[in-house]
């Protein structure tokens, strides 16, 4: 539960999530939230409201915005990155110079940098000084930032290799309505996070083509088998992806309606195209990125994974959702273990 003594924290990123660790953290601590728009920290230093998301939900005074890395970070203890994982080195590159010695780091970016292949963790290695290193812990979990800003009951974990900053994130962002738990695993409580995105678009693909409640548990069952291999072949721990960074987000996000990644399946399987759907979408799906990321990390470990590798060529337009998943039902019969 939170400690009762007030951490000062900062947040990078005012979109959704980062919004919603804004009102969760800003009942009990003193919040910076950095924004790039200049306007939009006007607005909810003025105004008390993120006028673009989570519009409808009061900001607590102890929240201050502003577009400056520096006053963001300034004396900070800890700091939490909710911004796409593409703009994650940028960002991060910014804010090094800025950041105090004794912060600890902790990532909600679910994703997989695009061209590098690297999961957060490692952005976050090659950027920061050698200091920060052990502090870096990663959030992951069913979480929609929807049901957090209205404080509805989430739980979610918090790998770090070094389980005692772990605890010390858990301690100050533990509250009745969220639950952390912790754990080390960050290759696992990553790859779970990332991968997730890439089989809620197969979901969506799923469901928009009408195939039924079967098929939807058979994408999402197989699509765990497929994360799992990978994260065994990267050296996850198995067991991590039973857990809140594995099924926990790969339910939530394969069947929940707010699910941006499920609805970019949906609309692909409408027929539209991908310029169109990115084009519509107020927030990034960051499935749409990974899934490259993925298969390319697939090859690299020689791993296969037959259900990322059909969502890629769907979303470059190699081929029709209908053909993607008659492809799958017409691979060679196997052991459900292989």
């Amino acid at each position: 539960m939170m400690t009762g003594v007030s951490t000062p924290i900062a947040i990078l990123g005012a979109g959704s999530f980062g919004t919603c660790f804004a009102l969760l953290c800003g009942r009990e601590h003193d919040v910076t939230i950095w924004a790039r728009d200049s306007e939009l920290a006007e607005d909810i230093n003025r105004k008390r409201k993120n006028p673009r998301y989570l519009s409808d939900v009061q900001i607590p005074a102890s929240v201050r915005a502003t577009t400056d890395l520096a006053e963001a970070l300034q004396d900070r203890e800890l700091v939490i990155c909710a911004v796409p994982s593409q703009f994650v080195r940028d960002v991060m590159t910014r804010a090094r110079p800025h950041l105090a010695d004794a912060s600890i780091l902790v990532s909600t970016v679910k994703g997989i940098e695009s061209g590098t292949c690297m999961l957060m963790d490692e952005v976050f290695r090659d950027v920061l000084d050698a200091a920060h290193h052990p502090r870096l812990s990663f959030l992951s979990g069913p979480s929609f930032a929807r049901e957090v800003a209205d404080g509805q009951p989430t739980a979610v974990t918090i790998a770090c290799r070094d389980e005692t900053f772990a605890v010390s994130v858990q301690a100050s962002l533990s509250s009745p309505e969220f639950r952390c738990y912790t754990c080390s695993d960050v290759v696992g409580v990553e790859l779970g996070g990332a991968l997730k995105n890439v089989i809620a678009i197969a979901v969506g693909i799923c469901d928009g083509l009408g195939f039924g409640l079967n098929a939807r548990a058979a994408v999402m069952t197989r699509g765990l088998r497929e994360i799992t291999r990978l994260g065994v072949a990267m050296g996850a721990d198995p067991t991590t992806f039973l857990g809140l960074a594995g099924t926990g987000d790969l339910w939530l996000t394969c069947t929940g309606d707010l699910s941006r990644n499920r609805r970019v399946g949906l609309a692909l399987a409408r027929g539209e195209s991908l310029a169109d759907i990115v084009s519509g979408m107020s927030e990034v799906a960051e499935g749409i990125g990974t899934t490259q990321a993925a298969c390319e990390l697939g090859r690299r470990h020689g791993v296969e994974l037959p259900i990322a590798a059909m969502v890629g060529e769907v979303i470059q337009g190699k081929i029709t959702p209908g053909e993607g998943a008659r492809r799958l039902m017409a691979r060679q019969l196997r052991s459900e273990n292989e």
